[in-house]
């Protein structure tokens, strides 16, 4: 017999292997409903965290910040007393509570102006050095912590009134009142153990000062300024001498 009839008879119906493979059905790639609220809720979760967490960190520079800029800009008014031969002063804005953006906020530069024929300084007549420096977000200056002698407590800082000159070199946006501290013409400060200080805070809508807020608590800078110019910066909120039950500042 023949291989093949053999084979033939052994198997009379040839076995049909297209037939034979069972097809699976493949599960569609893709995330059910309940995955993708799962994964949102927690995207969100981390959004909220890192949000909070770069608030803190940006109200924590606001002060130091402050201070540095602060530093530098009673630097620039010595430097312009002196080379100017005439008397500079660094005045913050304390003019108008309802301008939020400035108020106890923007800090400026302005010297004495001088006859053009004999040099002299024209008393009373200011010249704005500069466009002004505004405080970081929520930083304010403190009237009530900044004193003439921060030594011994005494003496509230000086307060003056810039009006519109003759030669109209103070322009009407910076008129109004000012905490002013002055240089003479040789540099020298004529307020010397005077402080500046500034704090973090929040300042509602028709309150005149700054409200110690819950996470800002004792968040306050500042320097002492000597008679040379130089300044001394507090490095804790006890040289300041901050009441313990300091609510605004």
């Amino acid at each position: 017999m023949e291989f093949d009839e053999y084979f033939i008879k052994l198997n009379p119906k040839p076995m049909d292997f297209n037939h034979s493979i069972r097809r699976v059905p493949s599960r569609s790639p893709g995330f059910s409903l309940v995955e993708l609220l799962t994964v949102i809720a927690i995207i969100s979760i981390l959004m909220t965290i890192g949000a909070i967490g770069i608030g803190n960190i940006s109200a924590g520079k606001g002060v130091p910040t402050a201070v540095a800029n602060a530093e530098a800009i009673f630097d620039e008014a010595r430097t312009i007393a002196i080379s100017k031969k005439t008397r500079a002063l660094v005045l913050v804005d304390v003019n108008d509570p309802k301008r939020p953006e400035v108020y106890l906020r923007r800090v400026i530069v302005a010297y004495e102006n001088q006859d053009a024929a004999t040099g002299d300084p024209i008393e009373g007549d200011w010249v704005i050095a500069n466009r002004g420096t505004v405080l970081p977000d929520q930083v304010y200056y403190s009237q009530d912590l900044s004193r003439e002698d921060h030594a011994s407590g005494a003496g509230d800082t000086q307060t003056m009134r810039m009006t519109l000159s003759q030669s109209d070199t103070v322009k009407s946006d910076f008129a109004g009142d000012y905490i002013a501290y002055e240089f003479n013409s040789e540099g020298i400060c004529t307020t010397p153990g005077a402080s500046f200080v500034v704090g973090t805070g929040a300042r509602p809508p028709g309150a005149e000062k700054p409200r110690v807020t819950s996470a800002a608590k004792r968040d306050f800078g500042g320097f002492v300024i000597w008679r040379n110019g130089r300044t001394s910066v507090f490095r804790s909120p006890e040289q300041i001498d901050i009441p313990t039950s300091l609510t605004e500042f």
